[in-house]
């Protein structure tokens, strides 16, 4: 599989966050649950933590992952399979970083037989959101944090109409076969082979007979879910070509890259709050416009209410703008922020614009504002940023300042 040269432009978004597919308008209308085994050991990163719990801006890649999924609305569980001596560190980790639909269960001594457990618990009771027997599962490789909704979509309907549907993407090298003496044997013709990737999506029942009826030797040595439920269920799975973001963190280098997609991605997208005041709707389109020429994504909403809740749960970045100089509007905004313990996951940056006549004073004249909006804030929320600033009705800019926590 590739690895992206330039990561900041493989992915212009978090996990799970597709600026071109709204949420609303998935169409999937049935239970889907999800299988992350985790229990590898990361001997080819040659590090001695397992890869899915290395840190990335001091979280682990577990979490980025699990995140994915649970920030898609019509996903209802995600079950991470650990080696028994990860337990506790996974359950802390779901503890930590408020994973909600994340369930942990002990894991095999090799991938299928954790898959196979997987797909066991989805079907055991357990008080918690989730429960109960999907009819469409996922399996998704921990190590593999850049999956959008929109592919995850494809492969859950993909799925349900054929019984088992997977993610492929075109191969970037041929593959050859060799002689038992290490010589050239043959090779194959790239342009008619793919390779088989994550996520892969199956009923309930065929990825349950498939495990059922398998034997030791596929458990201990096979790789390829789709084939168990081809060989054992007579289940031909669509296959679906999947985006190049997919790459899964192999290497220690990977580690690297995928942190700067993570980084990179958190500052391509933002969301405006204007009330329903015309000259705030004027002065966000126009930061709109400006932002487009940057080949950023800048959504106008009037409040985080109603529809428009769901950007606290796929937005890091928010502008509040105001007209009377009132910090009520940006007091709800992180009273909302800090409900959803958002900077528990990633840095929070809020800029409030002070939309300023000739006749009313500039924050720069009551210079307790700023502090205050710093001190709006719980202790809770360490890990945010507030920028303050004043624009008169003439368009300049009478004062800015900073304050991060």
């Amino acid at each position: 599989m590739e690895r992206p040269a330039d990561p900041g432009a493989s992915l212009a978004r978090l996990p799970g966050k597709d600026p071109h597919n709204n949420p609303g308008d998935v169409s999937v209308d049935f239970p889907v649950s999800v299988v992350l085994p985790a229990g590898g050991t990361g001997e080819r990163t040659g590090l001695q933590t397992p890869k899915q719990f290395c840190g990335l801006m001091g979280r682990p890649l577990i979490s980025y992952t699990a995140q994915a999924f649970e920030r898609v609305s019509w996903i209802q569980c995600v079950v991470v399979v650990v080696a028994t001596e990860s337990l506790a560190l996974m359950r802390d980790i779901a503890q930590r970083y408020r994973h909600s639909k994340v369930r942990v269960v002990p894991g095999g001594s090799t991938r299928h037989r954790s898959i196979r457990r997987g797909v066991q618990a989805l079907r055991e009771p357990e008080e918690q959101v989730g429960a109960g027997t999907p009819k469409v599962v996922i399996i998704h490789d921990a190590v593999r944090p850049f999956v959008d909704e929109d592919m995850l979509s494809k492969i859950a309907m993909a799925a349900k109409e054929h019984g088992a549907a997977g993610a492929i993407r075109p191969l970037v090298s041929t593959v050859i076969a060799t002689t038992s003496e290490g010589y050239l044997d043959h090779s194959l013709e790239r342009a008619k082979y793919r390779a088989s990737e994550m996520p892969q999506g199956f009923t309930y029942e065929v990825i349950h007979q498939a495990y059922q009826k398998c034997t030791d030797y596929d458990l201990d040595y096979g790789t390829e879910c789709l084939h168990l439920a081809l060989q054992y269920c007579g289940t031909n799975a669509k296959l679906i070509e999947g985006p190049p973001t997919l790459w899964k963190v192999t290497y220690k280098r990977d580690l690297a890259a995928a942190e700067s997609i993570i980084k990179e991605s958190l500052s391509q997208s933002s969301c405006v709050l204007t009330g329903d005041c015309p000259s705030a709707l004027s002065l966000a389109a126009s930061l709109q416009k400006a932002f487009t020429t940057q080949h950023m994504d800048l959504d106008i909403i009037p409040n985080l209410q109603g529809d428009h809740a769901n950007y606290l749960l796929k937005e890091w970045n928010f502008i509040q703008i105001s007209v009377n100089g009132s910090l009520s509007e940006v007091k709800a905004l992180l009273a909302s922020l800090q409900a959803a313990e958002r900077a528990l996951l990633n840095p929070v940056v809020v800029v409030w614009v002070h939309l300023s006549g000739a006749d009313l004073p500039s924050i720069g004249e009551t210079a307790t504002e700023p502090a205050a909006i710093s001190d709006l804030a719980s202790p809770r929320l360490e890990n945010w940023k507030t920028f303050c600033c004043t624009v008169s009705t003439s368009g300049s800019v009478s004062m800015m300042s900073m304050r991060s926590n």
